[in-house]
Formats: C-alpha cells, structure tokens, sequence
C-alpha cells in the first residue's frame, strides 16, 4: 500500500500534485483531508496550506506484481514481467536468463506459484480475479505439447483396441487433454485417482 502527504493552496492542489506524484488518476486513491487551508489572519499572518493524505488503494494487478517481485527479490533472479489485464484474467509473463528454476518439472514449481499468488490476492475479495503466471510463454507450448500427446495417444487406443493411461497431471492439463479430444466419436476419456496422482485414462468406443 502506497501512502503519501502533500500540501497545497487548496485541498484539490494538494490532492493533484499527490496523484501526480503516484502516477495514477483520483479513482484509484482513498484521500483523507488532514488540515483545510486558513488564509489567517488579513490573509497575511498565520496561513496554513492544505494538507492531506492520498492513499493508493491497489488493485489485483497490483497486489500480484509486487508480490511477485518480493518472491523473484529473495531468489536473486533478473526478470521483466509483461503484464496484461483483461477483464476475465491477469496475464504475468516473466522473461530473464536462467529462469528454469521457475517452471520446475512439468511446470509444477509454476502452478505452485500460480496458485500462492492467486490465493493471496484474492484473499477477502468479494471480487475474484483470476491470475495468470507464465514464463518465456511456457504454458502455451507446454499446451500444444500435450494437444499433439493427446491425438497420439488417441490413436493408439484406437488401433489397439484398448485404453491407455497417462501419467498424473495437474487439473489444469487434465483439463487440456480432455478438450483436445472431446470432439472424437472413438475414443473417450476420463479421470481417475485421487490428487495429486489424478490421471486421465483414453478408452476406445466399442
């Protein structure tokens, strides 16, 4: 939370050079008028500016930043964040050198991250905002790996005549596998086991 005190002539000075000086616009601050201007006395003696306290009030795509720049500060890693809000979501992509550590195997260190980032910043909101973190775009090629590792095993399930079963997933390329084949008359799948050894099994139609 950004906090600042300015003075000023008149309380909409103060408050203008403070926005000025966060960079944002009066919609997203919370300003407390801590002492109205006095003229004094003849408008010579005693004259006391405005003075008040702005502060800014930070929303999801905040809160999810320097989160995230706290946590990527005490592992000593370069990194830019390109960040994208939309309406339905908040897109964070880090990009930097050696970042690897970040992903993990399968992308689980990532999800795991994901998942604080998204549990802190949506803490006691009546407004949930779905957050996004990616690296160097890992997620969509990590998509169109397991598209193409559907549709092989699809195919072999076909020709075999018998189900295959995949390795434990996260509920989120579950989700993937499951789409990319929802739309075949041949085969069909479901999950089965419990977290986080849930694993998706494609079967051949009879």
């Amino acid at each position: 939370m950004k906090v600042i005190e300015k003075t000023g002539k008149t309380v909409e000075e103060a408050v203008g050079q403070a926005l000025q000086d966060l960079g944002v616009s009066i919609d997203d601050v919370e300003v407390e008028v801590i002492e109205e201007p006095s003229k004094g006395i003849l408008g010579l003696f005693g004259a006391k500016p405005a003075k008040v306290k702005v502060v800014f009030k930070e929303g999801a795509k905040e809160k999810a930043v320097d989160l995230l720049k706290d946590i990527i500060k005490s592992m000593d890693l370069r990194v830019d964040l390109d960040v994208v809000e939309r309406k339905e979501f908040i897109t964070i992509n880090m990009k930097g050198p050696e970042l690897g550590i970040l992903i993990g195997r399968r992308g689980e260190t990532l999800d795991a991250l994901q998942f604080l980032i998204n549990l802190s910043v949506n803490k006691n909101q009546e407004v949930r905002r779905k957050i996004i973190i990616d690296v160097e775009g890992y997620r969509n090629r990590r998509e169109e790996t397991l598209q193409k590792l559907a549709l092989k095993l699809a195919n072999k399930a076909r020709q075999r005549g018998r189900s295959v079963v995949l390795e434990p997933m996260s509920s989120q390329e579950r989700r993937i596998i499951h789409t990319a084949l929802q739309g075949r008359d041949d085969i069909y799948t479901f999950s089965e086991g419990d977290e986080p050894y849930r694993k998706i099994i494609i079967s051949p139609k009879k």
